[in-house]
This record gives structure tokens, sequence and C-alpha cells, in this order.
């Protein structure tokens, strides 16, 4: 490859083409390709090689702790989950519509494994996600009060398409962070933004760790108006009876 083309290359940020040309270049000389058709070879590698660098960059930002799949979920040890269910949302349907997925089960059946599944798939279609845990997502609620941020930290946490908040209940909550989440959970209603929670309380027993069952019922009332439930009731993946 002459100097010009690769210093075009490079100022146009074509990172693949320069990797993959001079090998076209030789295959199209030997088929007699024509140009048309080499330059769709070479803009198609440089396509798919952008697409794989801008899906793992939203992967890196979505701080996923461990990427786990719905096709790696260990389906033949937890019959407490429907597998069609899981897949149907995997769909995204529910993302395109602004409805949420609640996950509701014992420690360890594999609520995390299967929202991060679906965060990971919502990732690669090219949708922004952010994997919190609760108890990180309420310190920095708790932080933002000091600084007066609750409503910069708002306004991010809402420009995401998917919110997956883990293992929601685990924790005791002063009022000030209930009310600013609260005011997540409602800002992104009104912006018709999915999210996914983990949590091992049922509905009823949301109000004891929010500690205000008048704000636990607004709450609710907007979390589950488009809302699909996933009870998972079924055995410990982590108990060594079950371990692979």
């Amino acid at each position: 490859m002459n100097d010009d083309l690769d210093q075009l290359c490079k100022m146009l940020h074509l990172r693949r083409v320069l990797e993959v040309i001079e090998r076209e270049v030789e295959r199209a000389e030997g088929e007699g390709t024509a140009y048309t058709e080499f330059l769709a070879r070479v803009l198609r590698e440089e396509l798919h090689d952008q697409q794989r660098r801008a899906t793992e960059a939203r992967i890196g930002r979505a701080e996923i702790p461990e990427p786990w799949s719905i096709d790696s979920f260990p389906w033949d040890r937890q019959p407490g989950v429907d597998r069609a269910v899981i897949r149907r949302h995997a769909e995204l349907d529910f993302l395109r519509t602004g409805a949420n997925l609640v996950f509701i089960g014992g420690t360890g059946v594999g609520k995390t494994g299967l929202a991060t599944g679906i965060l990971l798939r919502a990732l690669h279609d090219g949708y922004r996600g952010l994997f919190v845990k609760a108890q990180d997502l309420f310190d920095e609620m708790y932080a933002s009060l000091a600084d007066r941020s609750s409503r910069k930290l708002l306004d991010r946490l809402v420009r995401f398409d998917l919110v997956l908040i883990d293992e929601l209940g685990y924790l005791n909550l002063r009022p000030e962070q209930t009310n600013i989440f609260f005011k997540l959970m409602e800002d992104r209603y009104t912006a018709r933004k999915a999210t996914i929670i983990t949590t091992n309380l049922e509905y009823d027993d949301w109000a004891r760790f929010l500690g205000s069952p008048a704000l636990t019922g607004a709450l609710l009332s907007r979390v589950r108006h488009r809302c699909n439930t996933i009870h998972i009731d079924g055995p410990c993946l982590r108990s060594p009876v079950n371990a692979a």
C-alpha cells in the first residue's frame, strides 16, 4: 500500500482497512475482481470491525461483573425457570416498549445470571445499558446529596436504554435514598426506559426496606404498570449438591 493511501486510511480512522487492504488487493488482482466489489469487501470489513469495537465499548461501559449469557445458563439445573419465557424476553420487546423486568427469587437461583444475559443481549443489539448493584446505587445516591449532584446522577441514569439493578432488598435505606430512588424510577417510567430489577423480596415486602408505605405504593404503581414479573422457585445453583 502506498504512503498516500496509508495516510488517508489513518486520517479517516479506517483501522480495519489498513489491516486487510494488502490482502484484498492481492485477492482482487488474482481474481480479476471489479473495483466496486473490491471496495465493498474492504468497507464491509471496516463496518464489521467498527460494529465489534462499538459493542465491546458498550459492554465495557455497562460495568457487567461477569458476562453471563442466556445460552450458557444451566437450564437443566434450574427447573424453576421457564426457558421459553426467558428467551421471549431476550428478544427485547419489553425494552422497545419501555416495560420493566423484575426477577424475584431466593439467593443463588440464577436471577442475576438471567438478568445479565438479557442485558448483554441488549448491548449486542446496540442499546446502551448499565449493571449496578443496589448497594452501590444507593451509596452513590446518598453521596450525591453532599455535593448536590443528585439531579446530575439521575439524568445520567435515565439516559441509559436499560439499567439492571441487582440485589434489591438486602439493605436498610435512609429516607433520602428512598426519595432519590423513587425519582429515578419515576423519571425512567416517564421516559419509557426499561429497568431490570433482581430481588429476594415479594412486592408486599418492599415497604420494609424502602421505609415508607406511601412512597412504596407510588413507586410500585410505576414499576408494575408496564412490567413482567418472573418468579424463580427453584434450587440454589451454588449448592454443592447441584454443582456441575
